[in-house]
C-alpha cells in the first residue's frame, strides 16, 4: 500500500484502534494520535501552568507517557480523556516541583489561600475548562480531576455562580446558575 493510502488509513481510524497499533509499535499511528491531541493536550496543560514552555514539555511528556504505555489503555475512558488526566497529573507534578524550589518557608507562608474564592479557584477554572471547551462529562472530568462526581458538580455549580456574577458586575443579564 502506498504512503499516502497508509496515512490516509491511519488518519480514518478511531483513538482506540490508534492506541492498539501504537501499543504494537506503530510510529505512523502514534504520529496521527499526536497530530489529533497534541494541541488540545497542550492548551490544557498551559491553562494548568500559564507557562509555555512548561507546557511544551508536560505536552511532550504526556505522549512519551503514550508511547512507553499505550499496552496499559484500558478502554474504561475515551483516549482524550486518559490524555488530558496523564496531562494533569504531570502539570500538577510540574507545578508542585515549581513551588518547592522556587520559594522558601516565608514566601510560601506569606501568599495568601485562593482555595476559597471561585474567581481565583484553579479547581473551578479547570472544570469549566474541561466541560465547556473539551466537552467533557461530569464523569469524565471526575476522573481527570481525580474526584467524585458530586465533588466536580459542586465545582461547576460555584464556577458558573461566580461567572454569572461576574457578568453581572459587566452589565450582562444570565440565567440563573
Amino acid at each position: 500500500m502506498h504512503a499516502s493510502h497508509l496515512a490516509a488509513a491511519a488518519a480514518e481510524s478511531s483513538d482506540e484502534a490508534l492506541i492498539e497499533s501504537i501499543a504494537d509499535g506503530d510510529k505512523r499511528a502514534f504520529q496521527v494520535l499526536l497530530a489529533r491531541h497534541n494541541r488540545r493536550v497542550y492548551r490544557f496543560v498551559w491553562r494548568l501552568t500559564q507557562d509555555a514552555s512548561a507546557a511544551e514539555d508536560i505536552a511532550s511528556e504526556v505522549f512519551f507517557e503514550v508511547w512507553r504505555g499505550a499496552d496499559r489503555f484500558q478502554s474504561k475512558s475515551t483516549v482524550s480523556t486518559w490524555l488530558l488526566a496523564i496531562a494533569r497529573n504531570k502539570a500538577i507534578a510540574t507545578l508542585r516541583r515549581r513551588k518547592h524550589e522556587e520559594l522558601d518557608d516565608d514566601e510560601a507562608a506569606a501568599i495568601a489561600d485562593p482555595s476559597g474564592d471561585p474567581e481565583c479557584s484553579p479547581l473551578h477554572r479547570q472544570v469549566i475548562d474541561l466541560v465547556y471547551y473539551h466537552e467533557k462529562s461530569i464523569a469524565e472530568v471526575a476522573e481527570i480531576v481525580d474526584a467524585s462526581r458530586n465533588t466536580v458538580k459542586t465545582r461547576m455549580f460555584y464556577a458558573r455562580k461566580q461567572l454569572a456574577r461576574l457578568l453581572a458586575d459587566e452589565g450582562i443579564q444570565t440565567a440563573r446558575p
